[in-house]
């Protein structure tokens, strides 16, 4: 055992950590005359660690000074959404920090959507610019939004052809693909689509469980037979079912899910994929960022779902854990630019069920502005 002096070296550190740098050597040295060479070693260890802390102490300042110069320079960006399905890619870029990656600070309002266990009938309302989602944006208060394909062609559409509307373009075909199902209760005795001629089958109108249902039935009914009926939220059609009110209803995730727990029965399924639209406002570069950012979150979502899962898991309310929710219905991936031959195929599509107005064209209509 090496006998260790018990002189004492007074050192005193000044304020600044560039100060704190010139006694260095001073001190080294007093520690090597008090102490044996025998325990060189160790005063090498307090050397590094007297040498280095000001230079920690310089990093750590300098980061900081980045992250705020950073913060300074973010770029603002609201986006609206609805319900998890239809916006993961979009939640998960902002708290993954890909957005941040791209120089954007985008909030998110979280407006009340059907699939939202707690939901109210503000995304029900008959006048569809009234709707909370819809009316935020009206009012300036987001510059993007994204829903299904069909209900984004219709309020762009409206915005374009209607007076008193803030013109919204279709910017891109978004990231997910959502799903969407036409369940019944296996007391009603439906096995088939075809049962449910004219019988009516319970959706949110004019969104997505309203277009994807049409979509869905008329490979198996001529038009005239198909019938819908509006029966509230996702939870309050799926206890319509149950109580025996409805005999169908159209469903999406987590719902489709929760209706499964519940022992329901899964007639057909399909995907309907978003459409992202925005004002004139937000320009190309910065659209091009989102979609990048929202790219990135796809890919991850696609590697790692059970990661995200509770996005979902929270609109349900506790109604299934993580166990009941199907991942694999899960689906999302990179925007891309929305094409004239698709827009054809959807407006007319759209046009023949009376669901939008005649005038609408590719150039009034579409902007793809992001890859320009």
């Amino acid at each position: 055992m090496v006998a260790v002096p018990t002189t004492a070296v007074k050192v005193t550190l000044k304020s600044s950590p560039r100060d704190f740098l010139a006694p260095q050597a001073e001190v080294a040295g007093k520690l090597h005359e008090l102490f044996p060479p025998e325990i060189d070693r160790r005063l090498m260890i307090c050397k590094l660690a007297v040498t280095k802390a000001p230079e920690r102490a310089l990093a750590s300042r300098h980061v900081g000074r980045r992250d705020i110069a950073m913060d300074m320079k973010l770029q603002k960006v609201t986006a609206s959404m609805m319900n998890a399905v239809h916006d993961l890619p979009l939640l998960v870029a902002r708290d993954e920090g890909f957005f941040r990656d791209e120089g954007l600070d985008v909030e998110i309002l979280k407006t009340p959507g059907t699939g939202q266990h707690g939901s109210d009938h503000q995304a029900l309302r008959d006048n569809i610019f009234q709707r909370t989602m819809e009316s935020l944006y009206e009012d300036g208060q987001c510059d993007q939004f994204r829903m299904c394909e069909w209900g984004i062609m219709k309020r762009a559409v409206e915005s374009n052809l209607e007076d008193n509307h803030r013109v919204a373009k279709i910017v891109a075909l978004g990231s997910a693909m959502s799903s969407f199902a036409i369940v019944t209760d296996p007391k009603s005795g439906i096995y088939e689509p075809e049962q449910l001629k004219n019988v009516p089958i319970a959706v949110s109108p004019y969104n997505g469980s309203h277009f994807t249902m049409l979509k869905m039935m008329e490979g198996f009914l001529k038009r005239e037979d198909i019938k819908w009926a509006n029966a509230g939220t996702h939870k309050e059609r799926l206890q319509a079912l149950r109580d025996g009110k409805v005999k169908a209803a159209s469903l999406q995730e987590p719902w489709i899910s929760v209706a499964e727990a519940q022992g329901c029965r899964i007639l057909i399924e399909s995907r309907s994929t978003r459409s992202e639209a925005a004002g004139v406002e937000l320009d190309g570069p910065t659209l091009a960022k989102m979609f990048r950012a929202e790219a990135r979150a796809a890919a991850a979502i696609d590697k790692n779902p059970e990661k995200y899962a509770h996005y979902l898991l929270e609109e349900a309310g506790g109604a299934i854990g993580a166990r009941d929710l199907k991942l694999n219905r899960i689906l999302n991936a990179p925007p891309v630019p929305y094409t004239r031959e698709r827009f054809n195929d959807n407006y007319q599509w759209t046009l023949s069920w009376g669901l939008v107005p005649p005038g609408a064209t590719y150039e009034n209509t579409v902007d793809n502005r992001a890859w320009q």
